[in-house]
């Protein structure tokens, strides 16, 4: 490389590249819908994206930006992964600096999405891909579509096989109040993560503040992440799981860890996780192509590996997992979440003192 000059260099890569640029860009273009290939060729000059998301867990996050670039070469996905909470505080703390750097943010806390909208932080766009997506799908997205739900979480409960039988396991929310499960549950924390403020939300609607209090008395583990029980119960240090996410639970069991999920009899916790692309987005175009590519089938196939739902009809369920409609479920609104969420921190902090 002595005596290449920056400029002779890039020359010579123009020149030379140029012949194998373009065909690869051709060709993946050449299975897009017209709508998608407009996008794609606008969301090439600005090259990137920059996705805040608290939904899926680090390996699968990453996979799924792999994907999108796979299937719109030249336009690159940065992840930055997090808990829901920690994510919107990050964004929270980019608005208030006039720092424009994400285009595209996710979150489990429906309240998020809800909050950004009604400030008119969402970009105004409506994915066409999103016409193909399973009705209840799309109707629990938002009616004006500036947001989409591209991620059904499911949590529920999860034990140890090796320790904890399926016959003595806890069969509901109710079940783990026994003192016989006490210091041997794990679970998250509202503070950092959506789906357990979620959790507690209900808990609270559904049994009252006595709950919480009777399941403080049992001496949970408590982490940041709902994921993080799968990590305590994979090592031993626990066994009984709450609030177990469903995708990466399975991720685990199939390699070949000694854990199973318990659907609790008196309903699995189903959130609906949405995202949005921003009205500041500094990549406009890539922002709109990753809502086109959250909605359609590329999307869905690839979540699917990592077992998370399918968002399409022609995609089925993930291996291991109940379909929709095979289980109770519950579901706090919008409304909840926004305004139930905060008051739970503070009712944990009291509770659980951490």
């Amino acid at each position: 490389m002595t005596g290449l000059t920056k400029r002779g260099f890039l020359a010579g890569a123009t020149s030379i590249g140029a012949a194998a640029i373009i065909p690869w860009r051709h060709a993946a273009a050449q299975d897009m819908p017209a709508h998608e290939r407009e996008l794609y060729t606008a969301a090439q000059g600005e090259g990137q994206l920059t996705w805040y998301t608290g939904q899926m867990q680090a390996e699968p996050s990453e996979a799924i930006g792999r994907a999108f670039t796979e299937r719109y070469p030249g336009v690159r996905v940065n992840v930055v992964r997090s808990t829901s909470q920690v994510a919107f505080q990050r964004l929270s703390q980019d608005m208030r600096a006039r720092v424009q750097q994400c285009d595209v943010f996710s979150s489990v806390d429906q309240s998020h999405l809800t909050f950004l909208k009604r400030e008119g932080h969402l970009l105004e766009y409506r994915p066409r891909n999103a016409e193909g997506m399973l009705k209840v799908v799309r109707d629990l997205g938002d009616p004006d579509g500036l947001f989409q739900v591209t991620y059904l979480a499911l949590y529920m409960l999860g034990r140890r096989t090796d320790r904890v039988s399926e016959a003595e396991a806890p069969k509901s929310w109710q079940d783990i109040l026994d003192p016989k499960w006490k210091d041997q549950m794990s679970i998250g924390h509202p503070g950092f993560s959506g789906a357990i403020g979620s959790w507690a939300v209900m808990m609270r609607k559904m049994y009252g503040l006595d709950y919480l209090k009777a399941f403080e008395r049992n001496k949970p583990q408590i982490g940041r992440s709902a994921a993080d029980p799968v990590t305590v119960l994979n090592a031993g240090e626990r066994t009984i799981g709450v609030g177990m996410p469903s995708a990466t639970s399975l991720v685990s069991i199939s390699r070949g860890n000694p854990l199973a999920l318990i659907y609790p009899t008196d309903g699995t916790l189903l959130v609906p996780a949405p995202s949005g692309a921003l009205k500041s987005a500094p990549n406009p175009n890539a922002a709109k192509l990753f809502m086109e590519y959250f909605t359609g089938t590329t999307y869905s196939e690839t979540v699917r590996r990592f077992f998370g739902e399918s968002l399409r009809p022609e995609i089925p369920a993930p291996e291991g997992a109940k379909a929709l409609d095979q289980f109770t479920a519950m579901t706090p609104t919008a409304e909840e979440v926004e305004k139930g969420i905060p008051e739970i921190r503070e009712i944990w902090r009291d509770i659980f003192g951490v």
